[in-house]
């Protein structure tokens, strides 16, 4: 880092930390958020020196930011930029955190998309797609659909990833969609690395679809993939179903949800989908566990007013 005696431009400082503290720390997409910060701090404040940050200085500097985005991309912002002040103070650049009781704004939010779709919904997109006797992106839908498995996760497998005689696809790897060259990659966590169970008539349809491809090569990832691309197939079928308009993460949530609503324990849906803990599921399934838990509750009531 720079020499104390020095007053370094503050998107300079910036870079450089991120280059000591992250690089190599941090997963390679989390990388690049700190430097799409590091880019946007540069345009705001180009001749900014951290000896010329101050409470007001800095609020000014986070209220341009708030001008163009939401509020939690705000935040974002200023956590990133919070973790390199403070560093800033314990090495005497500043005498004190200019952070401190920081306002945070934004934008108002747009109109977020539907997070999942009902049982009856699913069946209606599911209903709607052309099942071919090669791969396309209906087949794709599909697999997320009754598997609940990440984009990246889908695109990677191959023939030999199904076990056609137990049931079940074997997850071990990703497929490195956002680099032009694609490529096999690792999972998210290792808890990503699990097993699937799939139901029969998915596994015979797999089985036939799959017979004489190379079995190490994957089924759905021939070229450049983008996810824009398969998440405006699935908006047509949406459309022409006549049923919210989702993404492919919704499915996802959309295959964990009637999971939940079907009565599936968290600790096996947290397993099915690769998540790192049972606490991520339950947070980010939580409105649809509280709606479950109320019905329950008029279960309750209901069974103990008949005992008398």
């Amino acid at each position: 880092m720079q020499n104390k005696n020095e007053t370094p431009v503050f998107h300079k400082y910036f870079t450089e930390w991120i280059e000591v503290y992250k690089l190599g720390a941090v997963r390679p997409i989390t990388y690049k958020k700190y430097l799409m910060t590091s880019r946007r701090l540069s345009e705001l404040a180009p001749n900014l020196k951290i000896c010329e940050l101050d409470k007001r200085v800095y609020q000014k500097l986070i209220n341009e930011y708030a001008r163009t985005h939401e509020k939690q991309t705000t935040m974002d912002f200023h956590n990133h930029l919070k973790s390199v002040i403070l560093d800033a103070v314990d090495e005497g650049l500043l005498t004190s955190d200019p952070t401190r009781k920081t306002i945070i704004k934004g934008k108002p939010p747009v109109a977020k998309k539907s997070k999942f779709l009902s049982q009856f919904e699913l069946q209606a997109l599911l209903k709607n797609l052309s099942l071919s006797d090669k791969p396309n992106w209906d087949w794709f839908i599909l697999l997320i659909s009754k598997t609940g498995l990440r984009f990246s996760e889908a695109l990677a497998l191959t023939p030999g990833d199904f076990d056609f005689v137990r049931q079940k696809i074997i997850i071990t790897k990703t497929w490195n969609y956002k680099n032009a060259d694609g490529g096999f990659g690792e999972t998210k966590n290792i808890s990503s690395k699990r097993g699937l169970s799939i139901d029969l008539q998915l596994c015979q349809q797999f089985f036939e679809l799959t017979k004489g491809l190379p079995i190490d090569e994957p089924i759905f990832a021939k070229e450049r993939v983008f996810n824009s691309t398969v998440n405006s197939h699935l908006k047509k079928l949406c459309k022409k179903a006549g049923v919210p308009v989702i993404s492919l993460h919704s499915l996802r949530h959309t295959h964990a949800s009637l999971l939940i609503f079907a009565g599936v324990s968290i600790a096996s849906i947290a397993k099915r989908l690769g998540h790192s803990s049972v606490t991520t599921t339950q947070e980010t399934y939580l409105h649809i566990i509280k709606e479950l838990e109320n019905q329950d509750n008029d279960k309750i009531v209901r069974h103990l007013s008949a005992l008398i």
